[in-house]
């Protein structure tokens, strides 16, 4: 019985949304505290790991205290979110609407943070949201942020749109 965690453990390890780890840019302090570490808003930078010239930065808080210090705090909900084209976008593979970009544990079992991606077919827009969801209820906060596919040198920019599943 206790094999079947460890499986869903290693498939959810493997996946493509957790290939990569964020690069942390700067953490501010929130809350001081005397004898245990301080709650902080940590900044991090991530690659779109499926296109190739655009990149997000996220703000999520982190708890401190004891339990913060000892990895055991649940984590809040919010994050915010900011993506834009870092250079000519080139899309490795086809992907669907919703397609997680990147996921985090926020929690010591249950809760965890996702960045997923669509496209606006209209107006050749990549759009990617940020949201937390645990096992039983999800959380209603969430960030939204858009990459405006632009050329990037001479040539005519991808349309997304042809990249849709």
């Amino acid at each position: 019985m206790r094999l079947i965690p460890a499986i869903l453990l290693a498939l959810v390890a493997t996946s493509p949304a957790l290939a990569q780890s964020p690069d942390l840019i700067f953490k501010k302090s929130t809350v001081f505290r005397l004898l245990t570490p301080d709650d902080k808003l940590a900044t991090y930078a991530i690659d779109d790991p499926e296109i190739e010239g655009v990149a997000c930065h996220y703000t999520v808080p982190e708890r401190g205290g004891v339990a913060g210090g000892l990895g055991l705090a649940e984590e809040v909900s919010d994050v915010s979110l900011a993506c834009r084209q870092v250079g000519p976008v080139k899309f490795k593979a086809k992907f669907e609407q919703g397609d997680v970009m990147f996921r985090q544990s926020r929690s010591l079992l249950f809760k965890r943070m996702q960045i997923v991606r669509g496209c606006d077919e209209k107006r050749n827009v990549l759009v990617y949201l940020v949201y937390s969801d645990k096992l039983i209820e999800g959380s209603p906060k969430n960030s939204t942020s858009t990459v405006p596919i632009m050329p990037w040198g001479s040539g005519e920019p991808p349309r997304c749109k042809d990249w849709l599943k």
